[in-house]
């Protein structure tokens, strides 16, 4: 991998908003920066997909509510956040839920009153008007441009002691980045490490739970 000089556009880190920020690594299709305050890597501004693009490639996803393969594997996420749950009939909310809003189908199957937000699919503005004994989120944070607004909105939308799901590949290190299949989807625009989760939740007074190496699960203070 080569390494070239950063723009200025990327000053700035999405997430905690610092201009403690650095060129990170470049691949054949862009460069990518990593924020030295929070650890987040995030594509290089101008490799940036217009909106009618982004929309297309999501529109590629299977996401078939009677897929038990994609049942399985939203199951990674669910089973975790069930059983941290302690009665049903809570609400919850799925945030980025795409097209095929399964995991919010299985919830709902366990017992709980669900809504579902996505700025293409369920663009629904009175499900971010209310709050939620727990928020999910599986496979939509490493798509967001400016993760500082949807973790904005995750702590007005969530109760005290409610409870965030998310799903999401986490990076390691520069050199397992540069060879990282996850990186190569055009969507995928910003990347997570345990440390940047660490600083989200001491940021938010939430606790920390990493399940798997892309589930991690937050809950906010009482």
């Amino acid at each position: 991998m080569r390494k070239t000089q950063p723009m200025p556009a990327n000053l700035y880190c999405p997430l905690c908003q610092t201009t403690h920020t650095r060129f990170y690594v470049q691949d054949k299709q862009r460069q990518y920066f990593i924020c030295d305050t929070c650890t987040l890597v995030y594509a290089d501004r101008a490799s940036l997909l217009s909106t009618q693009a982004e929309h297309a490639q999501y529109l590629l996803h299977n996401n078939d509510l009677n897929d038990a393969g994609y049942r399985r594997f939203l199951s990674r996420v669910s089973e975790p956040l069930l059983a941290r749950l302690n009665r049903t009939g809570l609400a919850g909310l799925d945030f980025g839920c795409g097209p095929g809003p399964l995991l919010a189908k299985m919830l709902t199957e366990a017992g709980h009153r669900m809504q579902v937000w996505d700025p293409y699919f369920a663009a629904n503005p009175a499900a971010l008007q209310q709050q939620y004994d727990f928020i999910s989120c599986t496979e939509a944070m490493e798509h967001f441009i400016n993760p500082a607004i949807e973790w904005a909105t995750w702590q007005q939308l969530l109760k005290p002691s409610g409870i965030l799901a998310i799903m999401t590949k986490r990076y390691t290190d520069l050199d397992a980045f540069s060879r990282w299949h996850y990186k190569n989807d055009p969507t995928h625009v910003s990347f997570f490490h345990n440390d940047t989760f660490c600083y989200l939740a001491a940021q938010a007074k939430m606790t920390v739970d990493f399940v798997t190496n892309d589930v991690v699960i937050l809950r906010k203070s009482g």
